[in-house]
């Protein structure tokens, strides 16, 4: 009984989880698409001073990145905690 509570459980928290993944995801698709240039084939083109800073913060290291990188990252993990502190304890 114990066991098929813990998978329901886990079930319900791999749901609610991909649903805020998909919200966070959808979020960055608009921000990327609302800086960019839609051209006339289609794409996307992306000022290279974006492209230039997000690969910066892509080599470096969670430690290493600023303050407000840091905090950014921690306010989309604070979308996730709410689900897994209830999956948790209910």
């Amino acid at each position: 009984m114990e066991k098929e509570r813990i998978e329901a459980a886990l079930g319900r928290m791999l749901e609610a989880l991909a649903a805020i993944e998909h919200e966070r995801w959808s979020h960055w698709q608009r921000y990327m698409h609302d800086k960019g240039k839609l051209q006339a084939d289609g794409s996307l083109l992306l000022a290279s001073e974006l492209i230039q800073r997000w690969e910066r913060q892509i080599a470096t290291p969670y430690p290493a990145l600023t303050e407000a990188e840091k905090e950014s990252d921690r306010d989309q993990v604070r979308r996730y905690l709410r689900i897994i502190v209830e999956g948790l304890t209910n």
